[in-house]
């Protein structure tokens, strides 16, 4: 190896090591933002609330499950020769409780799952 190539080689590596430190100082740079910029957030928040304002259980105690079975509320049926309905002619149709409380069940052998095998309620 004659001294030219030395030289350059030194040098390169010179220029690669200074780049290196220069995005090693720019990645803790962003760190550093992003620590500051989470920390601002932070402090800016309300403080957490005391005890005595935590949510507290009505009288009556904790409120409990209840179980029925609901059906839709039906589609208005449009008279023939009229315009059809749209999403937005329909609304946001709720449910109602079902006339049978009464809980559905499998038929014997299956499941109750799709795919699982049986013929379903029948």
């Amino acid at each position: 190896m004659s001294t030219e190539s030395i030289q350059l080689a030194a040098a390169s590596g010179g220029l690669m090591g200074l780049f290196f430190f220069v995005v090693a100082v720019a990645v803790l740079a962003v760190l550093a933002g992003g620590y500051w910029m989470t920390s601002r957030v932070k402090y800016s928040e309300s403080l957490r609330p005391r005890p005595e304002e935590q949510p507290k259980l009505p009288p009556e105690g904790a409120v409990h499950e209840i179980r029925e079975n609901r059906e839709p509320d039906e589609i208005p049926l449009i008279p023939k020769g009229e315009r059809p309905l749209t999403p937005y002619d329909v609304g946001n149709f709720g449910t109602k409780p079902s006339t049978s409380q009464d809980r559905p069940r499998w038929s014997k052998g299956t499941s109750g799952s799709f795919g699982g095998g049986g013929l379903g309620a029948h």
